[in-house]
């Protein structure tokens, strides 16, 4: 019997909860291991090889190639591992955040410190900004 989760009807939000841990499980596991620079060197040097060691579905890995977060948070990537990416990548957690809402890093730290973003917000479109 599935449990109710009145949380899924939140616009533009993806609840990391035990379902999505484990669709993400193997997406998680690739981000953990670009913890070791050896790991990061890898997947800097040959991406698809890298990510084919996973047992991720190809959606995921696609996601990951196109640093496309908000797609891999509806695959089961959790924000925090998928920092891994942003950091391997040279990018710090407020240009990854930026990217995830369509804006530049400036305007999403300018909204961030009037208050942050009205809960009518969602995310664009893949390709919109």
């Amino acid at each position: 019997m599935p449990l109710d989760k009145p949380y899924l009807g939140v616009p533009g939000t993806t609840i990391f909860d035990a379902d999505q841990s484990r669709k993400g499980y193997w997406l998680n596991q690739f981000c953990m291991s670009l913890m070791k620079a050896a790991n990061r060197e890898r997947f800097k040097a040959d991406e698809r090889a890298y990510l084919d060691e996973w047992a991720m579905t190809e959606e995921q890995k696609q996601a990951v190639l196109a640093r496309d977060l908000n797609r891999c948070i509806e695959l089961g990537g959790n924000i925090y591992f998928l920092a891994k990416i942003g950091a391997t990548d040279g990018k710090s957690f407020q240009q990854m955040a930026g990217s995830m809402t369509g804006m530049s890093e400036e305007a999403y730290r300018d909204m961030m410190i009037a208050g942050g973003r009205p809960a009518s917000w969602t995310p664009p479109k893949e390709g919109t900004k």
